[in-house]
């Protein structure tokens, strides 16, 4: 059987110094403990929320009347998808197989999103934020995140970087769709045991949603929610991610490693708010801190971020936090800049946009 894939808190490292206090600090105050029951509570409401939406769209019918539930469905698909996420950190609880339930279910079952191919990606990630040659967060992929990657594009991927900026938000409507394809091909990767059990998951999941569709409302008006529910999901996913990283620094893969507290901390970047903001991000606002303490339950996250910020302090690590909109200004900022250099190529033959058309985002 598959096993769920998390990432544990390091207890030594190269600046464990650093680190060790700050660790220590928050076991002494109990925020390391999980918070099993404040998730059953939450599954339990998101589930319900599902099941209301669901009979919202059996009542309503064969109606174009039905498009407009396809938002709420997103948000609770969202809160679904955080279930998964938090599942795959065994921040619910400390039995992996119960995690794995869990992340099966939200993933696989639910959302039809690879819990496998996530959490590998997702490891990665986590061991080495914004490592250009370890963290599959910043490889090439439609994106790219660093001038030199921008240089090596041709064709209409170098059209894409130049613009790409501008584009990122409507890019992102196709995102829900694009992590079902990606489940499905990472499915060639796995053991035939898992391979079995996670595609079977997922091919229900597909059955299921298509057939519950075109049972309530016609193949048009099934096929254009499908369109508009699995858009707006990859906007959402996108907007709670995006801030988290992006224009933040990015480690010298040549230069000296660093250790765990300042790898975590000033590769990422906060988000402030309030219980609205939490509730939007799934908790990943408080990013910084989700990097330090990766299976800490989601409500201790805002508890240790006092901790983390005087920690910082007083070792001289720098602390970046902003407001939700400057977090997007930022990363779009720096896409627009990664994407310069090919711009001005192209102004210098005469092909491109006027200067004015170029500036900053």
């Amino acid at each position: 059987m598959p096993q769920a894939a998390t990432v544990a808190e390091p207890t030594t490292g190269t600046s464990g110094s650093d680190f060790a206090p700050l660790l220590r600090s928050a076991r002494e105050q109990g925020l390391l403990e999980r918070r099993t029951g404040w998730y059953a509570l939450g599954i339990a409401a998101n589930l319900l929320a599902v099941a209301a939406v669901v009979a919202g769209l059996v009542l309503i019918g064969d109606s174009w009347w039905a498009l407009p539930l396809a938002l709420p469905l997103t948000v609770l698909w969202a809160r679904t998808a955080f279930v998964g996420h938090d599942a795959g950190h065994a921040q619910i609880t400390g039995n992996r197989k119960v995690s794995l339930a869990i992340s099966l279910v939200h993933s696989n079952l639910l959302l039809g999103m690879n819990q496998a191919w996530w959490n590998d990606k997702h490891v990665r990630h986590h061991a080495n934020p914004n490592h250009i040659d370890k963290d599959p967060d910043v490889g090439v992929g439609a994106l790219v995140w660093t001038q030199k990657q921008a240089e090596q594009r041709e064709g209409f991927a170098r059209w894409l970087t130049r613009n790409q900026a501008r584009l990122f938000f409507p890019m992102l409507l196709l995102e829900g769709i694009a992590l079902k394809i990606y489940g499905f091909q990472y499915l060639r990767r796995q053991p035939a045991r898992e391979r079995v059990l996670e595609g079977s998951l997922l091919v229900a999941h597909f059955v299921g949603y298509f057939a519950f569709l075109l049972t309530v409302m016609s193949p048009g008006k099934a096929a254009v929610f499908a369109l508009v529910h699995h858009a707006f999901f990859g906007l959402h996913l996108g907007m709670a991610f995006a801030p988290n990283h992006k224009g933040m620094e990015m480690p010298d893969p040549d230069g000296e490693r660093w250790g765990h507290l300042r790898r975590q901390v000033v590769t990422s970047r906060n988000v402030r708010g309030g219980i609205l903001t939490d509730w939007f991000l799934g908790g990943l606002n408080y990013q910084i801190e989700h990097h330090l303490f990766p299976s800490m339950a989601r409500p201790n996250l805002r508890l240790v971020q006092p901790l983390v910020r005087a920690h910082c302090k007083a070792v001289g690590v720098s602390y970046a936090e902003t407001g939700l909109i400057d977090s997007y200004r930022q990363a779009l900022t720096h896409m627009h800049e990664v994407g310069a250099p090919l711009r001005t190529d192209r102004a210098s033959d005469g092909t491109g946009d006027r200067p004015e058309q170029n500036a900053a985002v």
